[in-house]
């Protein structure tokens, strides 16, 4: 082990991933996490009132998502992704019923636009081509500036992929971070679009391999441990303050600071952070789905986004949900039900249900929220910040969260040196 030890604070995925990379590098590493249990925004509960373990929300992976592939692989989770052998995507229309199946092909040369059984029924390649423009937008660009919100394409594909990619109205959206969205994957063709879900759960595939491998390196997971406030002298941090103890930093310590952007903001002063968030809201039904339903559903003209099918259940995922985070929850249950149950082909009553509204789940990747998250360095030398509100250049994601936690790591690593 090194001389100077590594305080990680937050143990969601950016915090953990900060510490994944640490503790395989032989660093002396201790996480500090103000729950009694890790995973943040990403993890596995037991719900009683389904009385089954669900997840707080439902997260899709895509193949091209290196850095939580390798993240996956190195903790030895990646087995427990499941999805189809190629890209494909289902997508229904709830008003309609129509039905269709897009099918990129591998290969960056996109020639699966120009193949009308691949691609979104309706539309045609020459529309594809626009998509070209995000690749090249500004960060002060919107989505809304560089595409064509009245045609089929927008409407039944891009729309819905924006959507909840960036948890905000695509219109409104950051240009920038759709163009990155659709670099690292889209653009690489559909070997790195193939869709992935932890079908067993985020915390089987994500949060408890990461636990097992930090604790089996040395490194130390301390939970209900709340951080209360940080001192610095001198252009370094030099104490944690905690509820029961106040840790003195040495010359080789650092931290990392990997907690929502809001309480971010009351540790480190003058920290611009983004101000803005949009919910996300998951409706988890207990049912067995039908052996012919697709993992994962894209749902247009409807409530319902997203459409998941685990083995003991189906869930729902709506993203900018904050128009329903007042509505009461029953009769949102049943309404979502009625679509869900169509989109399914169930003829059944309501079952045993819960919704769960995570009201400040992302930041709103607007242009000009974008523009307020911070780098991962800080101005205090031993101070480091990870999370999906940090430059990752991406929009607030898994992969970015494991990014941005990896390239705080490589700082920390940096500054001990």
């Amino acid at each position: 082990m090194t001389r100077g030890t590594t305080h990680v604070v937050g143990a969601g995925l950016a915090g953990l991933a900060a510490a994944v990379k640490l503790v395989a590098q032989n660093r002396h590493v201790i996480v500090h996490e103000l729950a009694r249990h890790a995973g943040g925004r990403c993890r596995s509960y037991f719900e009683p009132a389904l009385g089954l373990t669900i997840d707080n929300g439902n997260h899709l992976l895509l193949s091209g998502n290196r850095s939580a592939l390798d993240f996956l692989g190195q903790i030895g989770g990646l087995e427990l992704l499941t999805g189809p052998p190629r890209s494909e995507f289902t997508f229904c229309d709830a008003a309609s019923g129509e039905r269709w199946l897009l099918r990129p092909n591998n290969g960056p040369l996109p020639w699966w636009v120009f193949s009308a059984n691949r691609r979104v029924p309706r539309t045609y390649a020459r529309q594809y081509l626009q998509l070209g423009t995000l690749l090249f937008a500004s960060e002060g660009d919107t989505v809304g500036d560089k595409l064509d919100s009245q045609n089929d394409l927008y409407k039944r594909l891009m729309r819905p992929v924006l959507l909840a990619a960036l948890n905000c109205d695509p219109a409104e959206g950051s240009a920038w971070l759709a163009g990155a969205v659709i670099r690292e994957t889209l653009a690489r063709g559909g070997q790195a679009c193939r869709p992935l879900i932890a079908a067993k759960g985020l915390g089987p595939a994500l949060v408890d391999p990461a636990l097992a491998y930090i604790e089996q390196r040395g490194g130390t997971v301390r939970f209900d441990n709340a951080l209360r406030a940080f001192e610095f002298t001198d252009g370094r941090l030099t104490a944690l303050k905690f509820a029961d103890e106040t840790i003195e930093l040495g010359e080789q310590d650092n931290v990392v600071l990997a907690v929502p952007a809001w309480v971010a903001r009351t540790l480190v002063p003058d920290l611009a952070v983004p101000t803005e968030y949009r919910s996300i809201l998951n409706a988890h039904f207990k049912i067995a789905p039908p052996v012919s339903l697709p993992k994962i559903t894209g749902v247009i003209n409807a409530t319902t986004e997203w459409l998941f099918a685990f083995h003991d259940r189906l869930s729902v995922t709506v993203s900018s949900a904050d128009r329903f985070n007042e509505t009461e929850r029953e009769p949102l249950a049943r309404q979502i039900w009625t679509e869900v149950s169509k989109v399914a082909g169930l003829n059944a009553e309501l079952p045993p249900w819960q919704i769960v509204k995570e009201r400040r789940a992302t930041f709103a990747a607007t242009p000009s929220q974008n523009a307020l998250r911070p780098k991962a360095g800080t101005r205090w030398k031993n101070l480091f910040l990870g999370g999906d509100w940090t430059q990752t250049g991406l929009p607030a994601t898994i992969e970015g969260a494991i990014r941005s936690g990896e390239t705080a790591a490589k700082l920390a690593t940096a500054a001990q040196s």
